[in-house]
């Protein structure tokens, strides 16, 4: 879907202005901004015309009942690699990530040791910082100046990759390689982001790239393999990639199916299912086989889970208990104030996202360095003077040599024999400070818990969304364990309950946290539930998982949701908005159509796509008999036969058919009247944003002012643009490229020419990255030839009439990862095209508005243009 995500004009006060080469500002009802952004859509939907019916017969006739057969064995193949090289990118990060921090971490503690004197410890701060700045400065580098689409956890690129959203460069090698690298630097650098996010985002770009044979990047790697060379195709391998991502982060095989199924993928299958169980488990397993190997030298034996573990839950004490029955009430109250930090957490953000966009975005690329290297600064120097200040210095226990947990704290400044409980946790990497609160007990002051959990919620809530790889997961649960730690130090040393686990508490703030941040359930409870490898946990994960998503829906959405939704993808949710049943397909659709007809001249068809950004267009012909006289002729009859009474069956019929019969015609006639109605409105038709060449244009605008009800409708002129147009099927703008790009079409004039067919793989080679007209040479092109479309085109699309109660189109659209939606009247005629954006959660809750404040109004009063579907604001037909 080209333009998906353009500006309606829902009302005269709108207004917009130009950010930069790629955003528009929108000032919302709530004073809010809104950030709109080019993005088309994927065609999920197969195209089923001839050139590929043919395709299908010869593979049949060529392998028979085995075509099906290889095509189903090479996926496994493909899905095993996934999973294998998702791993490998894994241990890459990982391993480095420990090298690099431990090569820091151990210059810096050798000069602390010895420092008696002031300066030396302004020393070791200077070290600290030159390896912090040094390390994010790659990290930011390698994002704003190698592919800024790098930045983040990418999560929610995947989402809307899955959710059937283009979005630019998601899956490009070239993504991958600034992700790895980025995310290992940031993370060694000190901020406080995770690894593990954007190993989501990896397999996602892994899992869209091995299925495809070759590379843009290493031209000479091509494999000859024509399966799998679609959207639809790739789509499921992102999602068994993002699957095994999340595997390999937390050696969660099952969770990771689960939090493609729940957070990602929009459609779903059962064979999809056990592949992206096959891509998880091999990745988990390759991961542990490479950590168990060259970590503890200990090949084959599986020691290591995934990149993040929690480490063994078990009480020292006979009297205690990991959790009971009346623990659950607190593990409530903890999980909604859990929803509220979430929310909170959530709402900060936000407002620094938009700052980041709204202000830094203008200040060029530099300016996200220096933001990135500010980050980092303040991060270091909080986890250095932060022990200084309030950290406490306590006697190391005596059985620390036999528990790695205890032998993994910080001396930091304190004498021998004893540990600065502060530096534990700020001056440690998140994963040893993960498990010193699960699990080190009596270790820390209610001062250095609080201290910690206020800095670190506020250094997370600032470093997500800057210009370097930044996972929100490992932040979250350090964040939340702190909380959770403070709570169980609260109830163990004040309110005496001596029988509590500190470590089930840690685990449940973890818990509460998370959940208020990314609202997952289901797949976040498998997730933690595998990290714990306690099942005895499922309970009260699961409870405060859902008590802190219900808490912190009240005030906004998940994290990632926030950052589409700022970023104005059109994503479809899972449900339409709640009321939305009292609109049609009709109120939503687009009449302003672009068109072509079967057979077309070439030179017509390239100005068509020269002025377009439409990715397809409805093939039509124009009705003999237009609707205005047979309607005419209609009420003719019916006049004459109530005339002379006749109430029989055939009037009744008649009558039905006039009253249930809606054409473009009368459906813009009755727009344009109730625009009139409504105090003289000035209704503005806006085409939409379009990119071309790598810029962005908006199309001139027409108005139209209807001064009164009396204006005499026929004044309107609508009868030259809005003829009736019997529908016979669409055709995608890629293949009419291709069909001129290959020379197809023949000479009207020589009545033995015949047009050359153009085969299915042809029309395929250039995927996915088709060519542009303008890219054509058109002086190798006969633009007096015609070109017949109709072996081309898709005859059999899914359609909807006016009347389809819009929670079944929205349901159809999304379920079966559709980009065009054509609504047929009873005649067959196209009266309108459905696109992703009419779809929107924001576009229709304004109409819902529109018809709050003007009752009379109809939603789809405002008249506008999609290039999705090939409507416009110019509905001139092509001329043969």
């Amino acid at each position: 879907m080209s333009n998906c995500c353009r500006m309606r004009c829902l009302s005269r006060d709108s207004s917009s202005t130009i950010l930069d080469d790629e955003t528009d500002l929108i000032p919302q009802r709530d004073n809010s901004i809104q950030f709109i952004k080019d993005y088309e859509s994927l065609d999920y939907d197969q195209c089923f015309n001839e050139p590929y019916r043919n395709q299908i017969k010869k593979e049949i006739q060529t392998h028979g009942k085995w075509t099906g057969s290889k095509k189903e064995l090479l996926s496994w193949i493909v899905i095993f690699f996934i999973g294998v090289l998702t791993a490998v990118v894994a241990f890459f990060i990982d391993y480095f990530v420990k090298l690099l921090s431990e090569w820091k971490l151990d210059t810096v503690n050798s000069r602390l040791h010895t420092c008696e004197s002031t300066g030396c410890v302004a020393i070791c701060l200077c070290l600290l910082l030159a390896f912090n700045i040094s390390f994010v400065i790659i990290a930011a580098s390698f994002v704003v100046f190698g592919e800024p689409l790098a930045a983040g956890s990418g999560i929610p690129e995947i989402k809307c990759y899955l959710n059937g959203v283009k979005v630019r460069n998601v899956v490009r090698f070239r993504t991958l390689v600034s992700k790895a690298i980025g995310v290992l630097f940031s993370v060694s650098g000190g901020l406080l982001v995770g690894k593990e996010g954007p190993m989501i985002h990896s397999g996602g770009v892994i899992g869209a790239g091995v299925p495809q044979f070759q590379s843009q990047t290493f031209k000479k790697l091509k494999v000859n393999i024509p399966y799998f060379r679609s959207d639809r195709d790739k789509r499921d391998f992102v999602s068994a990639g993002a699957a095994a991502g999340v595997a390999a982060a937390f050696g969660a095989p099952i969770g990771g199916v689960l939090f493609s199924l729940e957070e990602g993928s929009s459609f779903w299958n059962q064979s999809l299912t056990w592949k992206t169980l096959f891509c998880t488990m091999a990745s988990t397993f390759t991961l542990n086989f490479l950590l168990s190997g060259v970590m503890d030298g200990a090949w084959g034996t599986f020691d290591q889970n995934g990149l993040l573990t929690f480490g063994k839950f078990e009480c020292d004490s006979g009297d205690c208990h990991l959790w009971t029955i009346g623990d659950l009430l607190i593990f409530i109250a903890m999980g909604f104030v859990g929803g509220l930090l979430g929310a909170l957490f959530n709402a900060i953000n936000t407002k620094i996202t938009i700052f980041r966009l709204k202000y830094l975005a203008r200040k060029g690329k530099m300016m996200k360095i220096v933001e990135v290297i500010a980050i980092g600064t303040v991060t270091a120097m909080c986890a250095f003077f932060a022990p200084i200040v309030i950290g406490t210095c306590k006697q190391v226990a005596s059985n620390s040599t036999m528990d790695p947990t205890l032998s993994e704290t910080q001396q930091f400044l304190c004498p021998n024999g004893t540990y600065n409980d502060m530096a534990t946790l700020m001056y440690n990497t998140q994963e040893t400070a993960i498990k010193q609160l699960f699990h080190n007990s009596g270790a820390f002051t209610l001062q250095a818990l609080a201290v910690f959990f206020v800095l670190f919620f506020f250094l997370s809530c600032w470093t997500y969304g800057a210009s370097v790889p930044s996972g929100l997961f490992v932040p979250c649960i350090l964040c939340g364990a702190a909380y959770g730690r403070f709570c169980a130090e609260l109830f163990y040393n004040v309110f005496g309950m001596n029988n509590i686990y500190l470590g089930t508490f840690s685990l449940v703030g973890a818990a509460a946290f998370l959940g208020g941040v990314v609202r997952m359930t289901i797949s976040l409870t498998v997730i933690l539930i595998e990290c714990t490898n306690e099942i005895t946990y499922a309970l009260p994960i699961m409870i405060t998982l859902m008590v802190a998503k219900w808490a912190g829906d009240i005030f906004n959405h998940g994290i990632y949701d926030i950052h589409v939704f700022v970023k104005g993808v059109p994503l479809l949710e899972w449900d339409p908005p709640h009321g939305a049943t009292v609109l049609q397909a009709s109120d939503i659709m687009q009449t302003r159509l672009k068109y072509i007809y079967p057979h077309t001249r070439i030179r017509s068809l390239v100005n068509l796509l020269r002025t377009t950004a439409h990715n397809a267009f409805p093939v039509i012909t124009i009705k003999t008999k237009s609707n205005g006289e047979e309607e005419h002729s209609k009420k003719t009859e019916l006049r004459e036969r109530k005339r002379h009474g006749s109430h029989d069956i055939l009037t009744a019929n008649i009558e039905y058919q006039l009253s249930s019969h809606q054409s473009r015609m009368s459906i813009d006639r009755k727009r344009a009247f109730t625009v009139g109605s409504a105090n003289t409105e000035l209704v503005q038709v806006t085409s939409p944003l379009s990119i071309h060449d790598g810029l962005l244009n908006r199309d001139t605008s027409e108005s139209v002012l209807f001064d009164d009800v009396a204006s005499d409708m026929s004044s309107i002129n609508l009868q030259d643009n809005l003829n009736p147009l019997i529908f016979h099927g669409i055709i995608l703008r890629s293949t009419l490229i291709a069909l001129i790009k290959q020379g197809a079409g023949y000479d009207e004039n020589n009545v033995v020419s015949k047009q050359a067919a153009i085969d299915y793989k042809t029309l395929q080679e250039d995927y996915p990255r088709f060519p542009d007209i303008h890219d054509l040479n058109m002086d190798e092109i006969d633009l007096q030839q015609v070109l017949d479309v109709t072996q081309y085109m898709n005859t059999s699309p899914y359609v909807v009439y006016p009347t389809t109660q819009l929670s079944q189109v929205f349901n159809l659209f999304r379920t079966m990862g559709l980009r065009h939606l054509p609504v047929i009247n009873s005649g067959g005629e196209v009266v309108g095209v459905i696109t992703r954006h009419d779809l929107s959660h924001d576009y229709i809750e304004e109409l819902m508005e529109s018809r709050k404040r003007s009752p009379s109004m109809m939603s789809s009063s405002v008249i506008t243009s999609s290039s999705e579907s090939g409507s416009n604001s110019q509905p001139t037909p092509i001329n043969i």
